[in-house]
């Protein structure tokens, strides 16, 4: 009872009076198969910490995917009735039209969170950000592409851990994993893991595409906690011509860049590495705040703006290349002293990175001009 006393008193509501409607995916990537979406699980709890009322409008039940313009006739029917001071997106593409979102802006406020605005702005973020009340972005360097367009109702906001025990101690784990990485499969992830093994490096994967397949937030953060080495491996294509000799060897029909492998000249190949992929921007992820707000030890790739939210080689350990990659897996294995003090700092500094200090702060900003206790 105290403890649940203590939280209510952290996490006092700070918008009694109003009303908030996320109108989000219930379900990962709007499919049920993959289990319920970060929103549905922590987005929206830590909005009812906040707001008076959350009343949440899932995309899936309302029409998503095959029914687009049903969907945005209930959605406009929904905000009619219900009458919210705030609508709460996180789209990933046109499941919401440009007239919808025009349409929502005259009756209520509208709030988006663009997750990846680091390759993705040209392509979409500047197309719907106009049509918004208000924007989040978090990535730092896009705040000056917002300012281009003449858009300044943006936020900058970040990722953050989906669970933080301040009573976990990080010392006492008992270790299942020596290495381990949690994510979806990929031609570069695979790639990563192929190189890791030829070097003796065993790491236990658990994600879809994985022979282990996908886990529970639950089983995740046991996993974080219980690998000595926690990868955060990138989600890019890598600058490495050993790669794109790996890639020549799947078979015909893997990915779309297989092409690319056959060009001679390594200036056209890179061009190439441009033309057939937008994702060429590394980022941060809920990944670099989910492990060590677990209490795992993270080794994760270099992104830009990760040293605005830990002290690189003291709260977390970080690598540029494959090669650096080998060489950190096997110094922190051999050097234990050094990799839990370095797991015990990321976990005591993730305690700020949450969604509720997020979410306040946010909202703070996008509620200005409303009633507030």
């Amino acid at each position: 009872m105290r403890k649940i006393k203590k939280r209510f008193l952290e996490n006092k509501m700070i918008y009694p009076d109003l009303k908030i409607v996320p109108a989000f995916l219930k379900y990962d990537y709007g499919i049920k198969e993959r289990g319920e979406s970060l929103e549905k699980t922590f987005f929206v709890p830590e909005l009812e910490k906040i707001f008076g009322k959350v009343t949440p409008f899932w995309l899936e039940e309302n029409g998503l995917p095959d029914n687009i313009k049903g969907l945005q006739d209930k959605l406009i029917e929904f905000v009619e009735i219900e009458k919210p001071d705030i609508v709460f997106f996180v789209l990933m593409k046109d499941e919401i039209t440009q007239e919808t979102l025009s349409k929502l802006k005259t009756l209520t406020t509208t709030v988006n969170w663009f997750c990846d605005d680091q390759w993705r702005f040209e392509s979409f973020t500047k197309n719907i950000a106009p049509l918004l009340s208000y924007s989040i972005t978090v990535d730092k360097h896009s705040l000056s592409k917002y300012k281009e367009i003449g858009y300044n109702n943006v936020l900058l906001s970040q990722w953050a851990s989906f669970v933080y025990e301040k009573d976990f101690s990080p010392e006492k784990t008992e270790y299942l994993y020596d290495v381990s990485f949690i994510g979806g499969k990929n031609n570069t992830r695979a790639w990563y893991i192929k190189e890791l093994e030829k070097s003796g490096i065993k790491v236990e994967c658990f994600g879809a595409g994985w022979k282990n397949g996908r886990v529970s937030f639950e089983k995740m953060k046991e996993i974080f906690q219980r690998s000595k080495i926690n990868l955060n491996l990138s989600n890019s294509l890598p600058y490495d011509i050993r790669f794109y000799r790996y890639l020549k060897k799947l078979p015909l029909g893997w990915n779309i860049f297989k092409p690319i492998c056959f060009l001679k000249s390594v200036k056209r190949k890179f061009f190439s590495r441009f033309l057939y992929s937008q994702k060429n921007a590394e980022q941060i992820k809920a990944r670099n705040f989910e492990i060590p707000g677990c209490g795992g030890f993270q080794l994760s790739n270099f992104v830009l703006e990760i040293e605005d939210y830990f002290d690189i080689g003291k709260e977390i350990a970080v690598y540029s290349s494959i090669d650096e990659l080998k060489k950190q897996i096997k110094y922190y294995l051999e050097n234990e002293n050094e990799r839990e003090a370095i797991k015990k700092k990321g976990f005591l500094r993730a305690e700020k990175y949450n969604y509720y200090e997020k979410f306040k702060e946010i909202f703070k900003k996008t509620t200005k001009n409303k009633n507030s206790c």
